[in-house]
């Protein structure tokens, strides 16, 4: 069910904000779509509606009665279901003006007199609201069969993936994908649950604004994102949009691995087929993606174990016999060391490791090996065995 301003009210963590509600006491039955936090005095244009906002009243400091008029009416245009002002910060008690244009706009105002950080509030609130608006799509996903839109976005992607794709555009259309002229295109994986895994995607797609193409197929939801035009890093964007969705959904154990940019749908059967690899290469991580990847799925793309072994035996295998050995952690220490661009430093943190104890492993790494790690020369083939002897101890 929607969730109302008035049962928002009742949450714990607005009531230790002792909420009063100055204005606008008959529309409390309002539902609240979003709660949004903001100290900017022109946000009404960057509204969408249905939100509860929440402001300290920063935006508004050192402005007239006027202006502070005019905010209100603003934001009540936007159509947001209600404004919530934390008093103490900017001020002590609420502006007459404001409350008067907020019993004018009939917009409901509450002054919140105590202080709750407002990332408590929209973290409880929007993992609300988003977790009851699956559970409502779940409900109708599983109650009846898949719709013919769903089915044609399944075999669409089926066909990337397997590269026998045929009218690839004519068929987007018709599963509803329709990228903008210019938007580059990213492939997805997620490994979970169908309506947990289609939630993330669109959730995604809702954070870039743009289209989505997602389906089953065999056991995984594969999917693309469109990236709006001027984005550099498509990539990355999509990143950020699915860490942002698995965020708003309550810290999700959907696990989603991203692929790398294509500028049309034909070329984006490899990008697919290296999200859905990835995947299998990092089972314990929540979000990965290919081009972090990128060296594993090289040695790992053609299925031989063999040249793993011959890359680990020539290049690092007076390591991995000390380890074997002396139980110890050679190997792990300098493919870190490497992929933390020989930062001592940042490598003892990421291991945990006092800088002392990290130099004393460093100095027995290059004794075993007879040479410099840092040298230049020698960073690609250590790093390819450090690589290839984790993959092959996790195959």
């Amino acid at each position: 069910m929607p969730l109302t301003l008035r049962e928002l009210l009742a949450f714990d963590v607005l009531r230790d904000a002792d909420p009063e509600v100055i204005a606008g006491e008959a529309m409390l039955d309002r539902v609240v779509r979003w709660v949004h936090s903001s100290e900017i005095y022109e946000i009404g244009p960057l509204l969408a509606g249905g939100e509860l906002l929440l402001t300290t009243g920063l935006g508004l400091a050192g402005t007239d009665a006027g202006a502070r008029r005019h905010y209100v009416r603003e934001i009540a245009a936007a159509g947001v279901t209600g404004v919530a002002l934390e008093l103490g910060r900017t001020f002590p008690e609420v502006p007459r003006e404001l409350a008067d244009e907020a019993r004018r706009q009939d917009l409901p105002f509450i002054l919140l007199r105590a202080v709750v950080p407002f990332i408590r509030i929209t973290e409880v609130a929007n993992t609300h609201i988003v977790f009851h608006s699956e559970q409502a799509l779940a409900m109708l996903r599983v109650g009846g069969p898949p719709s013919e839109r769903d089915r044609e976005a399944s075999a669409l992607l089926s066909d990337l993936v397997e590269g026998t794709l045929s009218q690839g555009v004519v068929r987007a259309k018709m599963a509803g994908f329709h990228p903008g002229t210019g938007q580059r295109l990213v492939g997805v994986a997620a490994a979970a649950d169908e309506p947990a895994a289609l939630a993330v995607l669109d959730h995604a797609a809702l954070v870039l604004r743009t289209p989505v193409l997602r389906g089953r197929v065999g056991g995984l939801v594969l999917g693309v994102l469109a990236v709006p035009r001027g984005v550099v890093d498509a990539v990355g964007a999509v990143h950020q949009a699915v860490a942002e969705a698995q965020r708003r959904l309550g810290g999700t154990q959907v696990r989603v691995a991203v692929g790398h940019a294509a500028t049309v749908l034909g070329d984006l059967g490899a990008s697919l087929r290296d999200a859905r690899a990835a995947l299998s290469l990092r089972p314990s991580a929540t979000l990965g993606s290919a081009r972090t990847l990128a060296l594993d799925l090289e040695l790992t793309r053609h299925g031989d174990t063999a040249h793993l072994h011959r890359l680990v035996r020539r290049t690092i295998n007076p390591l991995v016999a000390w380890d074997s050995a002396h139980r110890s952690d050679l190997v792990r220490t300098l493919e870190v060391f490497l992929l933390h661009g020989c930062s001592a430093t940042r490598t003892a943190a990421a291991l945990h490791l006092g800088r002392q104890s990290f130099y004393q492993r460093l100095q027995r790494i290059e004794t075993l090996l007879g040479y410099t790690v840092t040298d230049p020369d020698v960073h690609a083939s250590l790093l390819l065995a450090t690589t290839a002897h984790r993959l092959r101890e996790t195959a």
